[in-house]
């Protein structure tokens, strides 16, 4: 998939969300749909969410709809780690989107060095012949629209199986980490906005991927669903009831938390790591550093 920007600036229909919005953000998201657009299977590409609605703030991320050719999807959704980390300056290999809602595609959330601080793009890829539908579920603004070549039966079929396996498939030690790296910063925008709400919400989640980080690490072949028999399982050994503390330091924490309670639990997670599955830390010791930087900056 080529990652040069090759269309020229005029088919990226940036005029009127510039002139809607003017937000902080629009150098990278001229990027990002540069490099999106440049590749031959993306028939379309969406602007959703405040940068769209012109309700956009310092903390807003951008949030795109990816349309693919269907029959292009798998490979476009396995280079897309690639394409972001090394043309796009991704940080950190993307999370498998678990809050979005389902739309017949597969989010994405990549935290992307911009001007000094981390940026969150959210990417949702689906297949172009669901774009239609999904367009008047979210709205948004049309940045990029090519007729797509035919798309055939078969090659639906073969969009919809890849989607339903990527979804399915249990995540390892490593996109566990990713995910507790993404929702720190999704928590610390929540703080800092008052959205003590969703706040709540995604401090849950950050307490449910350190579950299953341990599970996965220790107790891969477990036979019990969520949080059952977690501590008859893990108990047995010095390591498993080290990381059942570190989980109960993180239940019993505040409902809302604080930014401190936000690091205080990324610190306890890599510890855990390092101590659980220190496999998961192989080549991000660098992303890691970097990643702690920007977070002080924030």
């Amino acid at each position: 998939m080529p990652t040069a920007l090759s269309l020229a600036p005029a088919e990226l229909h940036l005029a009127e969300l510039t002139e809607a919005n003017r937000p902080a953000q629009l150098p990278l998201l001229t990027r990002i749909a540069g490099l999106l657009s440049a590749s031959p299977a993306v028939t379309h590409l969406l602007v959703r969410g405040s940068l769209a609605s012109g309700t956009a703030d310092r903390l807003s991320d951008v949030d795109f709809v990816v349309g693919v050719h269907d029959r292009d999807l798998p490979a476009f959704t396995s280079a897309l780690n690639d394409l972001m980390t090394v043309a796009a300056g991704a940080l950190l290999p993307g999370w498998r989107d678990t809050i979005v809602a389902d739309l017949g595609g597969i989010g994405f959330v990549f935290l992307v060095q911009h001007e000094g601080k981390l940026q969150q793009v959210d990417l949702y890829i689906a297949p172009a012949s669901q774009i239609t539908a999904l367009r008047r579920k979210v709205g948004g603004k049309m940045l990029l629209q090519r007729p797509p070549a035919e798309i055939t039966t078969s090659q639906i079929e073969q969009a919809q199986t890849h989607v339903a396996e990527l979804t399915a498939r249990p995540r390892s030690c490593t996109e566990l980490l990713i995910e507790h790296l993404v929702l720190a910063v999704l928590l610390h925008k929540r703080i800092q906005r008052g959205q003590r709400f969703v706040a709540y919400a995604e401090w849950h989640l950050l307490h449910t991927a350190t579950k299953d980080l341990i599970k996965t690490a220790l107790a891969p072949t477990s036979r019990f669903w969520g949080w059952y028999q977690l501590r008859e399982e893990l108990v047995l050994t010095p390591i498993g009831r080290a990381c059942l503390a570190d989980l109960d330091a993180a239940i019993t924490s505040p409902a809302v938390p604080a930014a401190a309670d936000v690091n205080a639990a990324l610190d306890r997670v890599i510890v855990l790591t390092e101590r659980a599955c220190p496999n998961a830390l192989d080549g991000l010791a660098d992303a890691l550093t970097a990643y702690r930087t920007y977070l002080e900056l924030a």
